[in-house]
């Protein structure tokens, strides 16, 4: 059986959260939802070290600590750097694209237009994520 993930999800679109915690719903997954409006707030949440997630959902474009700014923090802390980190965003820029693997990201995937494929595309992600042997620091 796969493991349900406490999965942190950084995202300034409130339409957007609602919509990971109905695919999330939809799809019968126990997981769990950590929210975050921003990289400023993901970070607060995860300096509470005995509770970090499994895998974190970032977003690129939001208000004070963009997706790659919180990117390069999360992988230059020792007790961070080792949380799968995946965009999830609308941006199909390839220069964000580049650095987002450059700085160590474990996946950059685009957000579609249609419930349906984003219903689907979730479902497999975290599919692949559920079945990984994950490091516990």
């Amino acid at each position: 059986m796969d493991k349900v993930l406490k999965i942190m999800l950084i995202e300034d679109d409130m339409i957007e959260v609602m919509k990971l915690n109905r695919t999330i719903s939809k799809l019968g997954l126990k997981h769990k939802i950590i929210e975050a409006n921003n990289g400023e707030e993901a970070l607060i949440l995860l300096s509470e070290k005995d509770n970090l997630p499994d895998i974190i959902l970032l977003d690129l474009n939001m208000p004070k600590i963009n997706g790659i700014e919180f990117l390069n923090i999360l992988k230059n802390d020792d007790s961070l750097k080792y949380i799968p980190t995946v965009i999830l965003t609308t941006s199909n820029n390839h220069k964000d694209l580049l650095e987002c693997y450059k700085i160590g990201v474990s996946g950059y995937v685009l957000k579609p237009l249609k419930y349906e494929a984003y219903v689907d595309k979730i479902e497999k992600l975290l599919s692949y994520w559920s079945i990984n042997e994950l490091i516990k620091i």
